[in-house]
């Protein structure tokens, strides 16, 4: 990896998605990000998104100088063919087939297609995403085998060298916390509860300690327990340090 190449960061306004922009922000000498609107409840994510890439330029000097533009892509077709919670007004469940009905059948795989024909557009190499293994829900295109396989599925077709990157595949909420902290200290966990938007159901209209969100749903239910394991943790440190 060369940090005189670009990258494009999937980048919808949420908690994992704005540590992967910190994170590419911190390796690569340009940024873009790309966002789609593919008619999801959560839709107010989008909205997000401006002042969380203006915080980030502002935290760093070297962040804001690297910061490029901004895409957003309309996928309303996926939204349309894609019965589920994150697209229709429905409860949270698990599915017939042992996933949670908040699964969008092939979403990664469209996300990261069409952001590597953007890229090649662009004259971006790497791109990166938030998808995770450990706190992945169930999801089939959140695994790195998959995401292993589309990456020579896009080389092969697009006669490039893309390549994924994951930061976030092998660690929890927890962890993802922490790695925020290491990448922007206590003012980007601050730039994270305040400003970024993980709730499926697109709830703004309360603010835990953790962020924004209905608190009840699976995303908030998950985003709360890691927060809370990430400050008890740094609590349990700060003690044995002392």
């Amino acid at each position: 990896m060369s940090a005189s190449e670009g990258a494009l960061v999937l980048f919808s306004g949420g908690q994992d998605s704005t540590t992967c922009l910190a994170w590419a922000l911190d390796r690569f000498e340009r940024v873009e990000t790309v966002g789609f609107d593919y008619g999801q409840r959560h839709r107010v994510e989008l909205t997000c998104r401006a002042e969380i890439r203006t915080a980030l330029a502002d935290l760093k000097g070297a962040w804001g100088q690297r910061l490029g533009d901004e895409h957003t892509i309309n996928l309303a077709s996926l939204g349309e063919i894609s019965a589920t919670a994150l697209t229709r007004d429905v409860a949270i469940e698990i599915g017939k087939e042992g996933l949670p009905n908040t699964f969008v059948p092939g979403r990664n795989l469209i996300f990261l297609t069409f952001a590597a024909a953007l890229a090649y557009r662009r004259g971006l190499r790497h791109l990166v995403g938030g998808m995770c293994e450990t706190d992945y829900s169930g999801y089939p295109d959140c695994r790195d085998d998959t995401i292993k396989a589309l990456q020579v599925v896009l080389n092969l077709g697009m006669e490039k060298r893309f390549v994924l990157h994951t930061p976030l595949m092998w660690i929890d909420k927890a962890a993802t916390w922490n790695l925020a902290r290491a990448l922007g200290g206590e003012r980007l966990v601050d730039v994270i509860v305040e400003k970024t938007h993980t709730c499926y159901h697109g709830d703004r209209g309360e603010r835990h300690d953790w962020g924004y969100g209905c608190g009840v749903c699976p995303a908030c239910e998950l985003r709360a327990a890691g927060f809370r394991q990430f400050r008890c943790g740094g609590r349990e440190n700060l003690e044995k340090t002392n």
